[in-house]
């Protein structure tokens, strides 16, 4: 695997039951690249994703991360290897503030057991101050803080969504996968989107896969494109190309997408 390489997908298969949801998809993210992963509903692009961030062990095929295999690693395995990952539908805890999201999602690093945080050891404290401090500099650093006491339930969509790619960014990702972050947003906050994207990548030097069904999202932010139906790869190339792939027209005629 090239060291260039950050992302490898080979023969990528999954089946739940008697239903081939996906047949041997192949994928190639280069480090620092910002690509995209679309196709009709129901074509896979989520289950993809499922099957990276290890909620599903693939029936066949490999996923290769920096040239390591995540084949049946558990969900805190992959966020330890510095894959952060958002949702189609914002999985907030609506019950806990903004500053702590973003803290618990960092669990997979306490570096404490049970009895450091029943007896509050300085280890447990230590910790604890470190993961607070990394949590409040990324809502510093997002413009966040003033919201950091408040309940996402009561903060508006698109801040909303912001907040999830912060707890994903809290993970310290190398590849971060957008699961259709703009997703019910507004046009003006999906343009802002488009903004927040670009200078994510550029500012934190990340590989970005992305999940989305706005065009206009996928065609200015990614400079690869992988279109699957029916859990098959129908296309892959640069947004020219892709827009302009008769098999791709046709994938997206009855949504009027294109």
């Amino acid at each position: 695997m090239p060291a260039d390489v950050h992302l490898e997908i080979k023969n990528l298969s999954h089946s739940f039951g008697g239903l081939q949801a996906l047949e041997n998809i192949n994928v190639t993210l280069q480090k620092g690249e910002i690509g995209g992963l679309i196709g009709p509903n129901g074509a896979g692009k989520t289950t993809v994703f499922n099957l990276i961030s290890g909620f599903y062990v693939p029936s066949a095929g490999d996923i290769i991360v920096s040239g390591m295999k995540i084949n049946g690693k558990k969900p805190h395995e992959i966020a330890a290897m510095k894959i952060g990952r958002t949702f189609q539908n914002i999985r907030l805890w609506s019950e806990m503030t903004v500053l702590d999201n973003i803290r618990i999602s960092q669990h997979y690093r306490l570096g404490y057991n049970a009895a450091d945080a029943f007896f509050h050891t300085k280890r447990y404290k230590r910790r604890e101050a470190e993961i607070a401090q990394r949590a409040w500099e990324l809502l510093e650093i997002f413009k966040l803080t003033d919201l950091a006491y408040e309940y996402p339930k009561n903060i508006p969509y698109g801040i909303q969504r912001r907040v999830e790619i912060v707890r994903a960014l809290s993970l310290q990702p190398d590849l971060l996968l957008l699961d259709e972050p703009a997703a019910g947003l507004s046009t003006v906050d999906t343009v802002q989107l488009i903004d927040y994207v670009t200078w994510l990548h550029e500012n934190f030097h990340l590989t970005i896969w992305m999940i989305e069904h706005q065009m206009d999202v996928i065609m200015k932010l990614c400079q690869n494109i992988t279109v699957i139906d029916f859990g098959r790869e129908i296309a892959s190339g640069s947004p020219e190309e892709i827009k302009n792939d008769p098999d791709v027209i046709k994938a997206y005629l009855g949504d009027g997408q294109l």
